[in-house]
């Protein structure tokens, strides 16, 4: 191979560059253009004046800028072992300057200790008679004295009559390959069967990549996120999502995680895949955000967002009910503790009510049977005793068993039924525009539950917790909690109809 100052003379070879790949450095292959013409090896092609080619010439500097633009290290040999190329990567490496390593035979002595330089000139040797590249990992020394373990990946030049003229040595630091190769493997565990949600969002906040975890909590295949909306995937919560995602892309990932209530959407999908759509459900994902920039731009380039999240909806929940739990016990312990100081035992029976309203219900009613022990042939009357004021939420008001008016309910009434069954009886509205009205109840009412006033073996009246739009409806604890509380209004109901009569 030809030398030059700085530089060898890289003219007389024609360079097969390609970008780095992540699997390790780049790869460089070398064939000779053309014979020796002269006593300093190859050089131009000679024309028809005796001068180089000007589109060689043009070559030559496209290949010099080539391997000194080169990320990973290069030199070469001839077939003597004289070392022809050096770029500006193994520069930084080693710091050899090209002028000092090329025209150089070998590398033992300067970037080679002379203990370790019989291995590497081993292989080295086998490189150019062997096909393929080779990998090893060696200790090279640096200009300074240092030595740096590097791992390379040798290949032989042919020659123009095919056989070796030389070998080309490119390589890179191992911690540097080692990082890369952490870098890939992360990428890999954590898209394949990872115990988290991972979804990478594109700039126009579509999903572009998916793991499993991921798809069986959107309740969708793999291959079906791709590309979508996330309003086709989400329902409730998509307004969170979205600003998340747009405020990761322009300011960054926030400092801790997030955690974000959304309602999935079931797909086509994932009953194409086996799994029920069934019906869209609340979950709780813990949530946290990594804006994702090109490194091989000058200024960082947002290409999108990695979400990574964890379903905590089960820890959320029982946190909550927990919660509720402790809150409601508290104010039973209040409310019996408030009532011991009541004379009237019908104003005892409204502060339980009272107490009983406080982040569980929007309205209270009691009614009271005008007959303790009704004739099953008669209809069911009830007189109401207490209710909250009208067009207001809070307390109930002042309670009486004398002077109470006729609630004129009709048939199949929450109520009615809940004093016919001696339990709890829910209701829900059809979203009809007088279902409240129709019930006598007031205006905006949504969700209503009935409980029986049980004393004494017998039923002494109903009382109903009513709730608007903005609560949820009643479940199985909130009618436990009712039937608690109405234990407690029944005794007193009672203690204060045996009293009046």
């Amino acid at each position: 191979m030809a030398r030059r100052a700085g530089h060898a003379d890289a003219s007389s070879w024609g360079y097969v560059v390609t970008a780095p790949h992540h699997s390790g450095p780049a790869r460089h292959e070398a064939r000779p253009a053309a014979e020796d013409t002269g006593a300093d090896g190859p050089g131009l092609v000679p024309g028809a004046d005796g001068r180089g080619s000007p589109s060689e010439g043009d070559d030559h500097d496209l290949l010099a800028a080539l391997l000194d633009g080169m990320d990973a290290a290069l030199c070469a040999f001839d077939a003597e072992g004289t070392v022809t190329h050096w770029n500006r990567e193994a520069e930084r490496i080693l710091g050899w300057t090209a002028e000092e390593a090329v025209g150089r035979r070998g590398l033992a002595g300067w970037a080679v200790r002379e203990a370790d330089a019989a291995p590497l000139t081993d292989r080295l040797a086998d490189a150019m008679r062997g096909h393929g590249r080779q990998v090893d990992e060696f200790a090279l020394l640096t200009k300074e004295g240092g030595r740096v373990l590097v791992r390379t990946q040798t290949s032989a030049v042919p020659g123009p009559d095919g056989e070796p003229a030389g070998v080309y040595c490119a390589f890179s630091e191992v911690h540097t390959q080692i990082d890369l190769e952490r870098s890939v493997a992360l990428s890999e565990a954590l898209f394949g069967d990872a115990s988290w949600g991972v979804l990478l969002i594109d700039a126009d906040l579509r999903p572009a990549l998916a793991n499993a975890h991921a798809a069986r909590a959107l309740r969708c295949s793999r291959s079906g996120l791709l590309g979508r909306p996330l309003g086709d995937l989400l329902d409730q919560g998509l307004e969170d999502v979205e600003s998340a995602l747009q405020h990761v892309l322009a300011t960054g990932a926030p400092p801790a995680p997030t955690e974000l209530w959304v309602t999935v959407r079931g797909g086509a999908d994932a009953a194409s895949d086996g799994r029920s759509a069934g019906a869209p459900e609340r979950r709780c994902w813990r949530s946290g955000f990594l804006r994702l920039a090109t490194p091989l731009a000058e200024e960082p380039v947002p290409l999108g967002v990695a979400w990574l999240f964890l379903d905590v909806t089960k820890a959320r929940l029982a946190e909550q009910e927990s919660a509720r739990l402790r809150f409601r016990g508290s104010q039973l312990h209040r409310a019996g503790r408030a009532v011991a100081e009541c004379e009237d035992p019908m104003e005892a029976a409204a502060l339980y009510m009272d107490f009983a309203l406080a982040g569980f219900a929007d309205h209270a009613l009691i009614d009271l049977l005008s007959d303790p022990e009704p004739d099953p042939e008669h209809p069911i009357r009830l007189l109401r005793a207490a209710a909250t004021p009208a067009g207001a939420t809070g307390g109930s008001g002042t309670a009486s068993v004398r002077g109470c008016l006729p609630v004129p309910y009709g048939e199949g009434h929450p109520a009615l039924q809940a004093v016919e069954r001696c339990g709890s009886v829910r209701a829900v509205s059809d979203r009809t525009r007088d279902w409240a009205a129709a019930r006598k109840w007031p205006a905006g009412t949504q969700h209503a539950l009935s409980t029986a006033l049980r004393s004494r073996g017998r039923t002494v009246g109903v009382v109903t917790f009513l709730r608007g739009p903005s609560r949820r409806p009643f479940d199985r604890a909130d009618a436990t909690y009712a039937e608690d509380i109405a234990t407690r209004v029944a005794a007193a109901v009672d203690l204060a109809t045996a009293t009046a009569g």
